[in-house]
């Protein structure tokens, strides 16, 4: 069983402490960090948060960093510890931008980059970027292909329904061929459909392992009719509450492979003895 962790840098995290904090995720073993992404956030919302009961976003008052350029830091400070993105907003984000700073810390890492992919739930989010939030699963489709094309071909293009690339040239490519694995975020139908069309894994959140079968079954249908299987993707979960013994052998028996803590950083002395303690849990 693979652990992750899950890392909201933020502006009461200062530089050394990023850096002491995945220094230590990396000498305890742990398999990768991941880092979540909200440009901005705001007081008052409507949208609901699915993963609280009250639909609130907890424990953020206004400032997440940069995914990419969080981990491109990470990079500097690390060696073999996997650098994910949990989730990247793709809809909405500039496509270009987007795959030449993934590329860039997949380049800068040596090859480390998960690139875990998510719609949003924060419709004020979007609007104050200016960007569409209907339509935006097939966006996504959309701008992952031209994604797809800037890390692959020596000369890219690409022309859909919500965004024509001319031809042109981005270098360096990613270090990983074809491309980072893609990850997809969310439980429902639309998003198992995504990693079966188009992962390389599934990032659930919130999922028991008593919830995990029916939605692995669901998943392996959709894999079947496109000519795929389990063997294809990797089934990762986020738990919304800190794992035991018998919740990681739970996962492992119906197929989890990596699942994700979180350790919050406000104090990096307790951070220190939480990741102590999940070293202990998962790896002795």
């Amino acid at each position: 069983m693979e652990i992750g962790i899950f890392c909201a840098f933020s502006e009461i995290t200062p530089p050394d402490q990023m850096a002491r904090a995945a220094r230590a995720i990396e000498e305890r073993g742990f398999h990768a960090i991941w880092v979540p992404e909200h440009v901005v956030l705001f007081d008052e919302y409507e949208s609901a948060y699915p993963y609280s009961e009250d639909g609130k976003l907890p424990g953020f008052r206004g400032g997440i960093m940069e995914p990419w350029t969080a981990l491109a830091f990470l990079a500097a400070h690390t060696s073999r510890v996997r650098l994910g993105s949990g989730v990247c907003l793709i809809p909405q984000r500039n496509p270009v931008y987007t795959a030449k700073q993934i590329a860039d810390v997949d380049h800068l890492s040596g090859g480390r980059v998960n690139v875990g992919i998510g719609l949003g739930w924060l419709r004020e989010e979007y609007d104050a970027l200016n960007a569409p939030w209907p339509q935006r699963g097939k966006r996504a489709r959309d701008y992952i292909a031209v994604m797809k094309t800037l890390w692959t071909d020596e000369v890219s293009e690409f022309r859909g329904d919500f965004y024509t690339l001319p031809p042109c040239i981005q270098n360096p490519k990613p270090v990983q061929s074809p491309h980072p694995p893609l990850f997809f975020g969310g439980e429902g139908d639309p998003a198992l459909t995504r990693v079966a069309d188009l992962g390389q894994g599934w990032m659930g959140a919130g999922l028991t392992p008593e919830q995990m079968p029916e939605r692995l079954a669901r998943l392996d249908e959709l894999l079947a009719e496109r000519g795929r299987s389990r063997g294809d993707v990797k089934i990762y979960n986020l738990p919304n509450r800190t794992a035991t013994r018998e919740m990681l052998d739970g996962y492992a028996e119906v197929g989890v492979e990596h699942v994700i803590q979180m350790v919050p950083l406000r104090d990096i002395d307790k951070a220190m003895a939480r990741l102590d303690s999940l070293a202990d849990l998962a790896f002795k």
